[in-house]
């Protein structure tokens, strides 16, 4: 076998052979990831549309994009052990899969009820994706370059909203289709992507031969007994020993305002720009494409929290998390006063998206940091849980302000308050 391993607290110094099995694994996740948000995040260009034909309200569809949200919050709850107890190649292939055949459903709506259930059913099979992939990962990845790898990891999510938000800029504005498309066209991507992955990808470095990585956390000294016993925990041990960690707890509570702000973006910015005259204004940007900024934002954020929690922080987590989430608090400030045509707004929704999911990447690096990596994927689905139990109460609240008052740019505000108690929060994740 291929030496691959380290001894605890050190870096690791693998051979060229793993070094390159790794990069494969990353990239293979990465991959399929890149089309994830095709599955979900394109609901927003669907809105309007929506509106138009069914005469839904914002309150409803707000309760339609919430039912996904706590549909994918339970997924995330249960899919992370399966994937610490079955591995997350086929998981994650099988999320893709059913989350393409859903979203078709959902395009055939006829009213209320036949758009909540398989949207609602979409969320859990969405579930299937995240915390396997990082199950994938942190069995490729030691802890020394655990936050860059993470980095690249939400790196890809953050390009998949970019790739939603194209997609469907294009189905509408491109090919003149109506919203049923936008379930329809971009989602083949992910179906793509799914079995790409379970072609490429293998679950751990002992499936091609080399030695397991050793299971060296940050924050426990102890780590080395926990991969044992992460080896031979049942499912109802795992839960245990993650939810009796109270710093997961906090983080997750933190996480939980993250992704409320992140979501009240994603789903109600699209609403913010759409159907605005961009001549009316100061910019000479189409309102539309002005929202890609938005994920692009998300993307680099995302890449560089990772960098910045390993490299300037000394993997002390919650120090990048406080830093960006105070800073996206203040760009959502600015945004909030910019006119919707401002050529201002490329900038400022950039920023927004930068330090607004910028801090995704510290919050699921401290999953293996603060468990160890066997308990890796329960961890990463109790954290997700409470993150889009957060997203999914956000989502009617948001809907009902913009019904009550007709002014969409009340949305930075929420992503403000958000962004601020999830940056108190993060203090107390210290270590």
């Amino acid at each position: 076998m291929t030496q691959a391993t380290s001894l605890p607290g050190l870096a690791q110094a693998p051979g060229s052979s793993f070094r390159k099995a790794q990069w494969r694994m990353l990239l293979a996740a990465m991959f399929c990831y890149l089309f994830f948000y095709t599955g979900r995040q394109t609901f927003g260009f669907a809105i309007p549309g929506l509106k138009e034909e069914f005469g839904f309200s914002s309150a409803a569809l707000g309760w339609v994009s919430a039912a996904l949200l706590w549909a994918y919050a339970v997924g995330q709850a249960i899919n992370g052990n399966l994937a610490d107890k079955y591995g997350g190649r086929r998981i994650m292939t099988a999320g893709a899969v059913l989350s393409c055949g859903a979203n078709w459903i959902a395009s055939f709506a006829t009213g209320f009820f036949s758009l909540l259930i398989p949207w609602g059913a979409n969320g859990y099979f969405q579930a299937l994706g995240w915390a396997p992939g990082s199950r994938l990962i942190s069995n490729w990845w030691g802890v020394s370059e655990r936050g860059r790898a993470y980095g690249l990891y939400v790196f890809a999510a953050g390009c998949a909203s970019v790739l939603s938000y194209a997609t469907s800029i294009v189905v509408i504005d491109v090919l003149h289709l109506d919203w049923r498309w936008i379930f329809r066209l971009p989602v083949l991507l992910m179906l793509v992507g799914g079995i790409v992955f379970y072609l490429v990808a293998r679950e751990r470095p002992e499936d091609m031969g080399f030695e397991p990585l050793a299971d060296t956390g940050v924050a426990n000294s102890d780590d080395a007994t926990k991969a044992l016993e992460g080896e031979t925990e049942t499912s109802w041990q795992r839960y245990k020993a993650v939810l009796k960690n109270k710093r997961l707890l906090i983080a997750a509570l933190s996480l939980g305002f993250q992704n409320a702000a992140r979501y009240g973006l994603i789903v109600w910015v699209p609403v913010h720009f759409l159907g605005v005259d961009w001549k009316s204004g100061d910019g000479m940007i189409d309102p539309k494409w002005i929202t890609i900024a938005l994920p692009i934002g998300m993307a680099v954020g995302a890449l560089s929290n990772g960098w910045i929690s390993d490299r300037l922080f000394g993997s002390k987590r919650y120090q990048a998390i406080m830093l960006y989430t105070g800073l996206g608090a203040l760009t959502s400030l600015w945004m909030w006063t910019l006119p919707v045509t401002s050529s201002l707004g490329l900038l400022a929704l950039f920023l927004c998206g930068f330090f607004v999911y910028g801090p995704a990447t510290s919050f699921w690096a401290l999953c293996p940091d603060l468990v160890g990596a066997k308990r890796s994927g329960t961890a990463t689905g109790v954290m997700n849980f409470s993150s889009y139990l957060f997203a999914g109460l956000a989502e009617p609240m948001i809907g009902s302000v913009l019904d009550s008052t007709g002014d969409t740019s009340l949305i930075f505000v929420v992503v403000l308050i958000a962004c601020s108690c999830s940056a108190l929060v993060a203090l107390f994740i210290r270590r």
